[in-house]
């Protein structure tokens, strides 16, 4: 199982407890998975881990304008958008990704082995110095 798929299994799993709380609550991922953001998330998640990059930046804004619900899978869209912009040297767009994770979610950090990347890491330590990995 990639980390992203692990992710989203995680943010997923999170969401489905953090509605439990709030009626109608959704009973189950079909459900979750049927709303047209977290659907778009999926899918985003899916190309990024296919290395379809251009499919997973169409699929993450959608999912970020259709309005995700949870802040943890807003920050990890915003995080794999980051990790697109920086690998496509549009660094200004990957700093605004990674500040919008963590205003998404401001426990949002990047694990030690995405934060030690040559080509992102840099920038999240920049625009992030205190977030722990």
């Amino acid at each position: 199982m990639t980390v992203h798929r692990l992710v989203l299994a995680t943010a997923l799993t999170a969401l489905l407890c953090a509605c439990a709380s709030k009626p109608p609550a959704a009973s189950g991922l079909s459900e979750v998975i049927d709303r047209p953001a977290e659907a778009s998330l999926f899918t985003g998640i899916r190309a990024y881990d296919d290395g379809q990059y251009l499919d997973a930046e169409a699929s993450l804004k959608k999912a970020l304008a259709t309005g995700l619900s949870s802040p943890r899978d807003r920050a990890t869209a915003y995080k794999l958008l980051a990790f697109i912009y920086c690998t496509s040297n549009r660094t200004s767009e990957c700093e605004d990704a990674f500040k919008a994770a963590r205003q998404a979610s401001p426990t949002f950090a990047l694990s030690r082995s995405e934060a030690g990347h040559p080509v992102w890491g840099p920038v999240f330590r920049r625009v992030a110095p205190n977030a722990g990995s």
